[in-house]
């Protein structure tokens, strides 16, 4: 199937119904937090901008998990560092609860890659982009368009300050 003509719910298909646990990273580096680019997400393919990471699998480590989401979604290998933040998500097909972790890159002079995600085929990629995003470029987007965790940061320093939120 060509990826023109996937819709949302056929890009979501994987994720539906079931309640995830997902692991994500925060990394920081010259006032920027390192984000991905989500397409399926949002209409009109707008992208969704989040944290890297993804789902937990049986039997591994909470650490592990985010260690391979980096992998495969940015190239980069990170060491994990302190637990910052707890969101869950709740919508009519979708339910997770995140888990955010402060990172750091293993080498600091790594440049961040495009990577991929194995859940999904080559042409059917929900990834779309990997880039170092300052905060004042999230706030001028469409608050669909960023992670709730972070629609409300001003600086950097703000992914540092713990939260967590859950659905009321």
């Amino acid at each position: 199937m060509a990826t023109e003509s996937l819709s949302a719910p056929d890009l979501l298909n994987a994720y539906t119904g079931q309640v995830r646990v997902r692991v994500c990273g925060l990394l920081v580096h010259h006032d920027t937090l390192l984000l991905t680019a989500h397409r399926g997400l949002l209409p009109g393919e707008a992208p969704f901008w989040s944290p890297p990471g993804g789902g937990w699998q049986f039997g591994e480590t909470i650490q592990e998990c985010l260690r391979r989401e980096f992998r495969e979604e940015t190239g980069l290998d990170v060491t994990v560092g302190r637990f910052l933040h707890l969101h869950e998500y709740k919508a009519d097909d979708l339910q997770a609860i995140e888990l955010f972790f402060e990172v750091t890159p293993d080498d600091p002079a790594a440049v961040p890659r495009l990577g991929s995600d194995p859940e999904h085929a080559a042409g059917e990629q929900l990834l779309t982009q990997v880039a170092f995003v300052a905060p004042r470029d999230l706030v001028v987007l469409p608050a669909a368009q960023v992670h709730p965790m972070l629609r409300q940061i001003i600086s950097p320093d703000d992914v540092f300050i713990p939260q967590i939120r859950f659905q009321r």
